[in-house]
């Protein structure tokens, strides 16, 4: 087994390069946070949401700009590899709980990036599946592991050559979101409503003592589960901070850029399809886009369309891995994960083990598991680690650190930390799915994946107080 890392035996790793952009960085948060995601979720958002399905993707975009808030005072004050790691180390102590916070990220980081590279891998096959049929059960595996294998051989290049490719990469996602808009703008039979039958008094209303409306409701929570798996991305270039020129003011702008313009795209988007395609109708399609624009121009335009969104979820997948790579890394080589994850390409200058090492999980994932199980899986790790222990984190930061030379300072504080805490708490409640372990004709085991993500925390501690325990470190010090 490999000796623990200390500060000297990873001092020698090289230090990446600052050569991202604001085009650079905002193409790859985009491409990131559309990927195969809307193109998936949308019919499952109208199946719960009916004629509302608009409001459902408004929820994500409200929590991805109230989180974006967080992200951007964080980001822009430390930028540096590995984003969410750095952050939660700095924001718990560096000598005691935030190597615990910090550990746990990482710790779910290799079970949670591999499942988001599955999830598009999987979605990528279920398009491709429209094109050629996919009828064996080992067919579309075969797709799905051809995609990750793909992803980490463009991945073994410079970040230069990644910026380069990723702006090429967004060129097509934007291309096909417009044709798809244009469709809809030109081809409209349907009515769509932005509020629910009762106006604004279908969103709140107290009724017999109790506040009621659409707004409280489990299907906008289980709606939002889908959506905001979609705005997912927004803070990718916070894991590539240490790789970002002028980052102070970059983070903060490439974040609020992708998510205002992918919240436009979106929302355009979903109105153009409900606008050619009844909900109830789109509610069940398999390959939403393609029966819209075959609908529209038909076969062989839906066969260029289904192409075009190919392109997009590879283009996302390209970015997730590229900004996940950087989080082990980044960890080792602050001495707090295996040392193995600290090596640096000799000449390319790139994480390649840890690149390595989370494409191969996501292989062996897109071969073994279904879209809607880890689109749930996903977000249920994420959430109190990450995201809840992350809004937390910024408050305690400014109470010890102070306010003064923040680069970004979020508006209204600390209303954003509370409302991002709150909603994502009702998220992690709202989460329906789990994983069946056992079942028979009258037994049936069922995991939910909230009960998994504390499970997953759990066995963390564990590993973290055993590695901490053979580096004599908090809480075994000497």
């Amino acid at each position: 087994m490999a000796e623990p890392a200390t500060p000297n035996s990873v001092a020698s790793a090289a230090p990446l390069r600052r050569r991202l952009g604001l085009i650079q960085a905002t193409a790859l948060n985009m491409i990131d946070m559309v990927g195969i995601g809307p193109f998936v979720t949308l019919p499952l958002v109208m199946g719960f949401m009916g004629p509302n399905f608009l409001l459902g993707w408004l929820a994500g975009a409200v929590l991805a700009l109230i989180d974006g808030l967080i992200w951007s005072e964080l980001g822009a004050a430390y930028p540096e590899a590995g984003g969410s790691y750095r952050f939660l180390k700095l924001a718990y102590g560096e000598q005691k709980w935030g190597r615990l916070m910090s550990f746990l990220y990482v710790w779910q980081t290799l079970v949670q990036a591999p499942l988001v590279v599955a999830s598009g891998a999987i979605g990528f096959a279920q398009y491709f599946s429209y094109l050629v049929p996919l009828n064996d059960t080992w067919q579309p595996k075969v797709v799905s592991g051809g995609v990750v294998l793909l992803l980490i051989a463009l991945l073994y290049r410079r970040i230069d050559d990644i910026g380069r490719l990723g702006v090429m990469l967004w060129v097509g996602v934007l291309g096909l979101m417009g044709w798809l808009i244009f469709g809809g703008l030109t081809h409209a039979n349907h009515a769509v409503a932005w509020l629910p039958a009762g106006g604004v008094g279908g969103l709140l209303s107290w009724h017999d003592g109790q506040l009621t409306g659409l707004l409280l409701s489990a299907a906008l929570g289980q709606a939002a589960v889908k959506t905001i798996y979609s705005y997912l991305g927004y803070y990718n270039v916070c894991h590539l901070g240490g790789e970002i020129t002028n980052p102070q003011q970059v983070i903060p702008r490439s974040i609020f850029l992708s998510i205002l313009g992918i919240m436009a795209l979106y929302l355009l988007l979903n109105w153009s399809v409900g606008t050619v395609i009844p909900w109830q109708e789109a509610s069940k399609s398999q390959f939403i886009v393609s029966s819209f624009v075959e609908k529209i121009y038909g076969a062989t335009a839906a066969k260029a369309a289904t192409a075009l969104v190919l392109w997009v979820a590879f283009a996302s997948l390209f970015a997730v891995l590229l900004g996940y790579s950087r989080i082990p890394y980044a960890a080792a080589a602050d001495g707090e994960f295996l040392p193995v994850f600290a090596k640096t390409h000799p000449t390319k200058e790139f994480p390649h083990v840890s690149l390595l090492i989370l494409g191969g999980v996501g292989f062996v994932f897109s071969l073994l598991f279904r879209l809607g199980e880890v689109i749930s899986a996903i977000l249920a790790m994420r959430i109190l680690v990450q995201f809840v222990g992350q809004a937390v984190g910024l408050v305690l930061l400014r109470r010890r650190r102070g306010t003064q030379g923040l680069p970004f300072k979020m508006p209204l504080y600390p209303l954003p930390v509370v409302v991002a805490v709150v909603v994502w708490l009702w998220v992690f409640a709202s989460i329906k799915d789990g994983a069946v372990l056992y079942e028979d004709a009258s037994t049936r085991i069922f995991l939910p994946f909230q009960v998994a993500a504390l499970l997953m925390m759990a066995l963390g501690s564990i590993v973290f107080l055993l590695w901490s325990r053979r580096l004599g470190r908090w809480p075994f010090e000497k």
